[in-house]
């Protein structure tokens, strides 16, 4: 095993003195082709190009000396340093850090970054880092080789975002680049860069916040509200008890794509995108799309509204993890079970319906649940019966998948 390894982070800044003497005394440094090309790295050190952490890291562990790994930005945040740490190599590393690639773009944008979400898109996790994109209004994209700049832009398609998109930080050829997301395709970017995706209101807020990222208690405390938080006249299937139901069967949750399919007045949407999902709601009444938008705005979260009559509208949307039908019956839950998202949620007001949508499910391999659901709201002053309501749910999933 190597006598000591040092991880030193670079940012384009000059190194430090502490980097300077560990680099001094290696034996062995490993890091991309503009590290290993720096000055102040020995002639007589073997050098590893860094591709694969793992790789290197076995050759680290095998060596004997003194062991350098450079890496660009902060070495513990997203970087280097977890591989580098983990059990099946035993080492122990010491950590130079630098400022983080995500620190600099936000400086060279000038906007703080408390209040963004962080996630790093490759193409495995390339279609969750988009629909984060889609649910928050500021994001710090850290890409990939196939997952860049261009790939964000098409996968966000219908969902206007503004990209702040920096190139090769703390290098000679660093560029910053203004662009809207629809445009991002018709560029070639460099490798390695940052993307921060910015839409909907970005404020500040009074003093700043409390946590990074998103504010998981922002809005009104609990879920399922009642009909009055939305303006009342919610629909059959938007009842507060069978909406709490139909989320914990769901179980939304940041990285998700949603779809709310016959979204009434958008209470379910709106809960939904509450717990960091993103969420397309659909309905063919352009009433009910007016009222989902000024639900959203009200409870300030991101949706996208489509006004158009389920199946059809429903060919030309992104893939969903979770879908909920509110409305169209087995022909929907039918195309919507063909594009094979995770968990599958509806209610029917019969048996005999609930016994098609179920039978339909169980015939496209998803495993079924059904409960019948019978809720009665009591007038407390004179405890007695003010309003009844009974609901079939039905749920399907399939296993697991991957992000």
């Amino acid at each position: 095993m190597a006598d000591r390894v040092t991880v030193i982070g670079w940012d384009g800044s000059p190194l430090t003195a502490a980097a300077r003497s560990a680099l001094g005394a290696a034996t062995l440094v490993a890091g991309a082709a503009h590290h290993l090309g720096l000055p102040e790295v020995p002639r007589t050190a073997e050098r590893i190009r860094l591709g694969s952490v793992a790789l290197a890291a076995r050759r680290i562990a095998a060596h004997r000396g003194t062991a350098v790994v450079l890496a660009d930005g902060d070495p513990g945040f997203f970087g280097v340093v977890r591989t580098l740490r983990a059990p099946e190599f035993g080492l122990e590393v010491e950590v130079v850090p630098a400022v983080s690639s995500v620190a600099a773009a936000f400086a060279r944008a000038g906007m703080p970054w408390d209040d963004a979400q962080v996630v790093v898109a490759h193409r495995r996790t390339l279609r969750r880092a988009v629909n984060v994109c889609r649910a928050h209004t500021k994001v710090a994209v850290l890409t990939s080789p196939g997952a860049g700049p261009a790939e964000l832009g098409l996968l966000l398609d219908g969902v206007h975002r503004t990209f702040v998109i920096c190139e090769e930080l703390g290098t000679d050829r660093e560029q910053v680049t203004v662009v809207t997301s629809d445009k991002a395709a018709d560029h070639t970017w460099r490798d390695p860069n940052v993307v921060i995706a910015i839409g909907g209101p970005v404020t500040a807020a009074d003093g700043g916040g409390w946590i990074a990222g998103r504010d998981p208690g922002a809005g009104p405390r609990g879920w399922a509200l009642p009909a009055e938080a939305y303006g009342g006249g919610l629909g059959e299937g938007e009842t507060d008890l069978l909406r709490a139901a139909q989320l914990a069967r769901l179980g939304p949750r940041v990285g998700d794509l949603v779809w709310d399919i016959g979204t009434g007045c958008g209470a379910f949407a709106v809960e939904a995108a509450r717990c960091g999902a993103a969420v397309i709601a659909v309905d063919r009444d352009a009433d009910a799309c007016g009222r989902t938008a000024a639900g959203a705005r009200h409870f300030g979260v991101q949706l996208q509204i489509v006004h158009g009559t389920a199946p059809h509208i429903l060919e030309n949307l992104p893939e969903p993890d979770v879908v909920r039908v509110g409305g169209g019956g087995v022909a929907v839950v039918s195309a919507v079970a063909d594009r094979r998202p995770q968990r599958i949620v509806a209610h029917a007001a019969t048996r005999d319906t609930a016994e098609l949508v179920g039978r339909d499910l169980s015939e496209h391999g998803y495993d079924v649940e059904c409960a019948l659901l019978q809720s009665v709201e009591l007038d407390t002053r004179a405890w007695t019966e003010k309003e009844r309501s009974v609901a079939f749910l039905l749920s399907g999933r399939l296993a697991e998948r991957s992000p």
